[in-house]
């Protein structure tokens, strides 16, 4: 995780760092997660640099997360997120609920938690996609209804002060 420590962080902060580790360790092709606030802002991440030592093969040296960086996963998701928002009310397609984006080199994965938030996923190219979107859909069932303004306020803090 990038916070250092969920020592004083109250039981629903604890909680989702640990669904969020969770989600990094226990899913297949999963290289970094992050949860934006509705307004851009980091909330919860993973430490992409952690997994290095598990990539076997010739992935093996290579950075886990893009440039190796959490906040810049962040930002791609903040920035995904928000355009297809836009796209969505130019089409009249109401709430966007998923998006994915496939590459050559790995897919990431935006969505929308119930508060406006997002949850963002980096993954392998040899991912499976529908167990990436199955444990997603259950990490935003677990924590949307728990992502409230305070709890968001004691998460932008907790990051603060680990960066």
């Amino acid at each position: 995780m990038t916070a250092p420590s969920t020592f004083g962080l109250s039981t629903e902060a604890r909680n989702l760092h640990w669904l969020l580790s969770n989600l990094v360790e226990e899913v297949p092709g999963v290289r970094s997660v992050t949860v934006v606030s509705s307004d851009g802002l980091m909330l919860l991440s993973s430490d992409p640099g952690h997994l290095t030592a598990k990539a076997a093969g010739p992935a093996a040296g290579k950075p886990d997360g893009p440039r190796g960086s959490s906040a810049d996963l962040a930002t791609i998701v903040s920035g995904i997120g928000s355009l297809t928002v836009g796209a969505a009310k130019l089409m009249d397609g109401g709430g966007v609920k998923q998006t994915m984006v496939a590459m050559d080199e790995g897919s990431v994965f935006v969505m929308s938690i119930s508060d406006g938030s997002l949850l963002g996923v980096h993954a392998t190219p040899d991912c499976d996609m529908s167990v990436v979107a199955y444990h997603m859909a259950l990490f935003v069932g677990r924590a949307g209804h728990v992502l409230t303004p305070e709890l968001r306020s004691e998460l932008r803090t907790s990051m603060e002060s680990a960066l």
